[in-house]
């Protein structure tokens, strides 16, 4: 690893950190950060989260690649571990109160999960892109109303794994509401509906915020290199 891994967010002030017990936990613990006098300070209580059914698996992000650890690969039920910028912010209503980008859902946007697609990874409203352009896709973002009154996506974020959508290395990464504190993803970060609105109404784009989950034995092996926060109990 290069020893200036970190320059990638050295100017980011706000920092959303999910750690996890190891690579195979489907849940870990949610902490944002504020960077302040040259140091990241605690911004809001811990909060119990749930990742992907089968754990987690380094991602392509802001870090440069790990070697030793498993690989996110698009289907795999894992979520991308690694430090990533947070990308628009979405929901089911007009409106958020959130001062990041805002994307209005419409019951015709698609996040294509389709590797090869030349839209792979990214959210397409199916009216501008063409239906076929979205065959196969199992993302619709109006969830609610594709999938019986589904609420996962009511509100939430994107998570800016493999932004450049290199084919099979996983897509459509977010954080998003959960539907119980049982219930794991598909490779998703998801919380209660109240911790993400208090997470968009803290976001703020000039801040650059990134997002960083790491299982615990990797948070201390690279919290030195990487200018990590000390966690807080």
């Amino acid at each position: 690893m290069a020893a200036d891994d970190a320059a990638a967010w050295r100017t980011s002030r706000q920092m959303v950190l999910v750690v996890t017990p190891d690579w195979n936990a489907d849940h870990g613990t949610l902490r944002a950060y504020e960077r302040r006098q040259g140091g990241w300070q605690p911004a809001a209580d811990a909060q119990p989260v749930t990742i992907g059914h089968a754990g987690a698996a380094w991602g392509l992000g802001l870090n440069a690649p790990q070697a030793v650890g498993p690989q996110k690969q698009e289907g795999d039920g894992r979520s991308a571990a690694g430090v990533y910028r947070i990308g628009e912010t979405f929901g089911y209503a007009a409106s958020a109160d959130t001062r990041m980008p805002y994307r209005a859902l419409q019951v015709s946007d698609y996040c294509m999960d389709v590797s090869g697609s030349p839209y792979y990874n990214r959210i397409v409203d199916a009216r501008q892109v063409g239906e076929q352009a979205v065959a196969g896709s199992s993302e619709p973002m109006r969830r609610d109303l594709h999938l019986n009154g589904d609420a996962l996506y009511t509100v939430g974020f994107v998570i800016e794994h493999n932004a450049q959508g290199r084919a099979g290395a996983g897509s459509c990464i977010f954080a998003h509401v959960w539907r119980s504190p049982g219930d794991a993803t598909a490779g998703c970060t998801a919380m209660p509906e109240a911790a993400m609105r208090q997470l968009l109404a803290w976001l703020k784009p000039e801040d650059q915020p990134v997002f960083v989950l790491l299982p615990q034995n990797e948070y201390t092996r690279l919290r030195a290199t990487w200018h990590l926060p000390a966690l807080e109990p």
